[in-house]
């Protein structure tokens, strides 16, 4: 089944929904999903209206005060070369920078697609920054987990465009905009690996 004819209709505002029920197939999903490697993430990716669909269901995250603070800047296309290059141009003058470095920057976004995850969290009378901040670090785990559940690969990168002043005009970012993530998305050309976990019990206390 695609991902379009398994999704059901968006309820409308107020429609009363089903209570959680079990779901193997969603647990098995979480406990075996893995981010893939942006060098191993080729052909197809999602299509127009599959990524359409993947930031519907992305965008369904907690988020207090239902202030939507997020958006999305999707770059697939020869857009990726095109923003790429100009990335790339920022940095060719910097200190050690290289003709292989800068040939990396310039395929940066060689994923078929990419959702730049960018944060518009803004001081609000009664709504922290910080949780603001952290309904975009969700949007960005449950964009992947969409995706991974539709059949395809992802990973959710940062790096230096997310912090660099110079990047900011290129990435069109607004002031008080901040990039929570650079989600890639495409399919694997080969099987992911289980990398180390955090030891979660020790990262458990009870009061």
């Amino acid at each position: 089944m695609t991902l379009l004819a398994a999704l059901p209709p968006a309820p409308a505002e107020s429609a009363p929904l089903a209570p959680a029920r079990p779901s193997p197939a969603t647990l098995e999903l979480l406990a075996l999903r893995r981010s893939q490697k942006l060098m191993l993430i080729g052909e197809p990716g999602p299509s127009d209206a599959e990524l359409e669909a993947l930031l519907r269901l992305a965008a369904r995250v907690p988020d207090h005060g239902k202030l939507g603070p997020w958006r999305f800047a999707i770059i697939a296309g020869e857009a990726r070369a095109r923003l790429g290059a100009a990335l790339a141009d920022i940095i060719a003058g910097d200190p050690g920078m290289d003709s292989a470095r800068l040939e990396m920057e310039r395929r940066r976004f060689s994923a078929p697609a990419c959702v730049m995850v960018v944060s518009t969290a803004a001081p609000h009378p009664k709504i922290p920054e910080w949780e603001q901040l952290l309904s975009s670090g969700a949007v960005c785990f449950s964009l992947l987990t969409a995706a991974h559940a539709a059949g395809y690969a992802g990973v959710w990168l940062t790096e230096w465009p997310a912090y660099d002043e110079r990047a900011r005009g290129v990435l069109g970012l607004k002031d008080g905009e901040r990039v929570a993530g650079f989600v890639h998305l495409g399919t694997a050309t080969q099987d992911a690996s289980e990398r180390v976990r955090a030891d979660v019990a020790a990262r458990i206390s009870r009061f």
